[in-house]
């Protein structure tokens, strides 16, 4: 089924498609109640292949695509410190053979010496990137205006700059590729004879939450979306949430078809920070790596996954829900200070 104009966009193929969906029989098991039959399933997007993977490949692709087609020949990106999607947008500039400049946000107030040179950072310099620093964390449009600045300076030098700006004011494009893998998930659950209730996924920027409940609800399907905020509140994710899908239709020349009630959000998980574990999250990273061999980041998966428990214990034991794994391993090793005293010996 199209969706929109969806196919006449511009697109580079970046990663491996599809992902599997995977049971977790072991989480099931010991997640289900007596007699319970809660059936656990995950969407492997940590399995994209490019420079570890992740659920940015598949935006990137659409960011990407509209770069080349516009002759970049640099990409410049802003995002935290130990950030996944400058990390892909990084090796994403290498496969299409650009040049990338990274502007890091201090977000996180971490002074580990590891936060700030491991992880996502040495990848990021491994890939031959051009790491700036912005001071402030949670100022979108600032931290917008600042690439803009660096643009400049790059086109001065006789470089054609492409901008990805993640400040909601911004067209979500990289959303596109979560209408492409709601598309995905649905023909792969068709295959396997599968009805799937219930999805969650971690909500920060938004594109993917966003993308994945357009893609779904135009493709007709109903199944319910839950957002584990990762970065905000869940009062004002869910405007975001509203605002992308409004966004998106408008991207694809075609009604909007989700209604603002069909947005939900958790925000249980999320205090005290983005970037910062709690006990709930380091209970999701112990319980995905000790039942299912799976590691998890303390950033997103790992938050992500402690709102997929506490759906799993909340729901219907004859449920199926599948959760959507986005990556971000390499960030694990950047939380060394963190993680180590609580796995002891």
């Amino acid at each position: 089924m199209m969706i929109g104009c969806l196919h006449n966009l511009p697109r580079v193929s970046l990663g491996h498609s599809p992902t599997p969906i995977d049971e977790m029989l072991n989480l099931s098991r010991e997640l289900s109640k007596d007699e319970g039959e809660l059936r656990l399933l995950i969407k492997r997007d940590d399995c994209t292949g490019l420079a570890f993977g992740g659920n940015k490949v598949r935006q990137l692709e659409f960011y990407l695509g509209e770069a080349v087609t516009n002759g970049a020949d640099t990409i410049l990106i802003t995002g935290a410190v130990q950030s996944n999607f400058v990390r892909l947008a990084a090796a994403a500039a290498r496969n299409t053979g650009m040049e990338c400049h990274i502007q890091l946000e201090e977000r996180v107030n971490n002074p580990s010496l590891l936060y700030r040179s491991s992880g996502n950072v040495l990848v990021d310099k491994l890939l031959g990137a051009t790491l700036h620093s912005f001071p402030e964390g949670e100022e979108e449009q600032g931290a917008d205006r600042n690439l803009e600045e660096i643009a400049q300076t790059l086109r001065a030098e006789g470089k054609n700059p492409y901008i990805i700006h993640l400040g909601a004011g911004h067209p979500p494009l990289g959303a596109l590729g979560y209408v492409v893998a709601a598309q995905e998930i649905m023909t792969q659950a068709a295959k396997s004879n599968v009805t799937i209730d219930e999805i969650v996924v971690g909500s920060g920027s938004g594109a993917t939450h966003a993308g994945l409940l357009f893609g779904l609800r135009a493709l007709g399907s109903f199944i319910p979306v839950k957002g584990i905020c990762v970065r905000r509140t869940k009062d004002l994710q869910h405007q975001r949430i509203v605002n992308h899908c409004q966004a998106i239709a408008n991207l694809l020349q075609m009604g909007n078809p989700v209604r603002n009630d069909e947005v939900e959000i958790s925000d249980d998980q999320l205090a005290p920070g983005y970037g910062q574990l709690n006990d709930a999250v380091f209970e999701a990273m112990q319980m995905a790596a000790h039942h299912e061999g799976l590691i998890l980041d303390p950033v997103y998966t790992g938050r992500s996954m402690a709102g997929f428990i506490q759906r799993a214990r909340e729901t219907d034991q004859q449920k199926t829900l599948l959760f959507i794994h986005t990556g971000g391993q390499p960030a694990i090793f950047a939380y060394e200070a963190d993680l180590g005293p609580l796995l002891g010996n």
